[in-house]
């Protein structure tokens, strides 16, 4: 009994910290820190990862690709923030994203925010974009490591 008990909170640990992407942290406020810290910008993710086809097109097409994990590691503070249908969410985690997708007035997904680092809004695109790397480069500009 002692030995299922464990193992079954070592899976939900597991799980919990599988349900963001690679990459992707799911924590709001401690990705806002971490911005200021670095003064890299926010990129935040609204998605229905198990439910929304143009989401899934777009963590395939774009966010899954070298050129824009390079680009995201040097730039980027990346947040998923997920509203899944059929996984069920940590409770902590669905009342931040709720929360901020009520902040955000998030109506559609995939909804992608890009907020500066101090955590204000600097523009968003709604629905699939396969351009999304050209147009968040434009936007965010030399990455700060490429800048020496």
């Amino acid at each position: 009994m002692k030995t299922s008990l464990l193992t079954t909170l070592a899976l939900l640990a597991l799980g919990t910290s599988l349900l963001a992407k690679t990459g992707w942290d799911d924590d709001y406020e401690k990705s806002l820190a971490k911005a200021k810290e670095t003064q890299k910008m926010v990129l935040l993710d609204f998605t229905g990862s198990d439910w929304c086809g143009f989401c899934m097109k777009l963590d395939a097409e774009v966010f899954s690709k070298p050129a824009f994990k390079k680009f995201a590691k040097e730039s980027l503070i990346l947040v998923e923030l997920d509203f899944p249908h059929g996984t069920p969410l940590p409770k902590k985690t669905k009342a931040q994203n709720d929360a901020l997708g009520k902040k955000y007035s998030v109506n559609g997904y995939p909804t992608i925010v890009l907020l500066d680092s101090a955590g204000k809004e600097v523009t968003r695109w709604i629905g699939y974009d396969a351009e999304l790397l050209s147009k968040l480069k434009e936007k965010v500009g030399t990455p700060k490591t490429a800048a020496k």
